[in-house]
């Protein structure tokens, strides 16, 4: 298609021609996603013996690597291509679950992800388990943290989070919950990541209530797949989930995660060479204030050339902090890392990280205009510069990174971690740069 003229004498063919190209633009990443699926969809929907897999739901008003910090769950059974749900569970079940790794689980973590995430101990503290942006890492620790507890084996690991669901509701219409509550698209989000925090003073029923809101939206899920009528607009919904980073699949099976991980949908950290970009937070305070978080990125290679063997890039990262002075529950606000200094309701702490690609060099990095000092560290080949941030509530703050990067004549990879608001992200490609 693209090789045929741009224009011609009718500009009826013309408009059409343009119309076709755009649509198949569109559509080629899903056939790609299509052709892969063909491979691996039957072994994992237990074509050839049942599966089953641990379903996390990631709340994303409180932020991890991979999205949110893991709360409800389900083990989703797939038998000869039918999906069902064996338990609903929350996150206090999996609190003392400590992740029992066998050795190609720790060769899989590697030296390198032990080093770098060792105060925070992924493996033991489940709210950490998934601290890293690549999500391979949290399948396998999630995986084996049920193994431990329970004796049994999953197949794998897969995460979603409010806004998939609700992008499966607007597919599947609402569903009503056992106390009468309605989850629609419009409300899901807001409900599970921000109201029931005021509705349930009592952290037992609010638990309650988010594993029911997972069984109600499920169960609306499970019949809508039957419905061979609604199935075109709930792939068209997995397709948008996964393209977002809002549902990742990882495989316990060696075969079918080679194949699985190139795609979106596996959550990965890519390891290839080039220039890369990803901003990911997470939340040291230990309450739920990232449903109030922005978060911008510019990116802007300087000059029109290179200097000392590389690219000079400055990368701007902006924070917000929307919380309310008052108003919000103790839960929301609460400060489980008892900072030394003094902090009000709705004051917020976070761990903030740029993700580089290998072998770039920070040369300066200032927090609001001031001088400020940076982490380095390394994850998958990548250069990481981690600064340890308070963002009061109100507040706007601000951190510049000047690096250098190695020679690259096109703008990075971008890497978006998902949170309750999107990042906002400008990529400013500079001049050729030649070795």
């Amino acid at each position: 298609m693209h090789r045929l003229p741009g224009t011609t004498w009718l500009p009826a063919a013309d408009r059409a021609r343009a119309g076709l190209a755009r649509q198949l633009d569109r559509l080629a990443p899903m056939t790609t996603d299509v052709s892969v699926a063909a491979r691996v969809l039957p072994p994992m929907l237990g074509v050839d013996g049942e599966r089953r897999y641990f379903l996390a739901f990631q709340n994303i008003a409180e932020a991890r690597g991979t999205g949110g910090v893991p709360g409800a769950f389900a083990v989703l059974r797939a038998d000869r291509g039918r999906l069902s749900f064996e338990r609903f569970g929350n996150n206090t079940e999996m609190e003392a679950a400590k992740a029992d790794l066998d050795r190609r689980d720790l060769q899989a973590l590697g030296a390198e992800f032990t080093a770098r995430y060792r105060d925070a101990a992924p493996t033991r503290v489940w709210a950490n388990s998934n601290i890293s942006p690549h999500f391979p890492y949290a399948g396998r620790i999630w995986a084996a943290a049920w193994r431990k507890r329970t004796g049994e084996r999953v197949d794998g690991a897969i995460a979603v989070d409010p806004v998939t669901l609700s992008r499966f509701l607007e597919v599947t219409g609402p569903v009503r919950m056992t106390d009468g509550t309605e989850l629609t698209a419009a409300n899901v989000v807001d409900l599970t990541e921000r109201t029931s925090y005021a509705r349930f003073g009592d952290v037992t029923r609010r638990k309650a209530f988010f594993v029911e809101a997972a069984r109600a939206a499920a169960g609306r899920l499970m019949a809508a797949a039957d419905d061979s009528r609604m199935l075109p607009r709930l792939l068209v919904a997995v397709y948008h989930a996964q393209r977002d980073g809002r549902l990742k699949v990882w495989s316990a099976h060696p075969q079918e995660q080679r194949i699985l991980e190139p795609r979106p949908y596996a959550g990965a950290l890519p390891d290839a060479p080039g220039p890369f970009a990803g901003l990911v937070v997470n939340n040291a305070a230990g309450g739920k204030l990232d449903y109030y978080l922005d978060r911008s990125l510019v990116w802007e290679a300087e000059g029109d050339g290179c200097s000392g063997g590389g690219r000079p890039v400055t990368v701007t990262v902006t924070l917000a902090n929307r919380a309310p002075a008052s108003g919000l529950p103790g839960y929301v606000t609460l400060r489980a890392d008892a900072p030394p200094y003094r902090t009000r309701p709705g004051d917020n702490r976070l761990l903030v990280s740029y993700y580089a690609g290998a072998d770039a060099s920070l040369t300066g990095a200032t927090l609001d205009g001031r001088s400020a000092q940076v982490a380095a560290d390394v994850e998958r080949g990548h250069s990481v510069f981690t600064l340890d941030l308070e963002l009061p509530a109100g507040s706007r703050r601000t951190l510049v990174l000047h690096l250098l990067e190695p020679h690259a004549d096109r703008t990075p990879t971008l890497l978006r971690q998902p949170l309750v608001t999107p990042l906002r992200a400008v990529l400013k490609p500079g001049g050729t740069c030649h070795a």
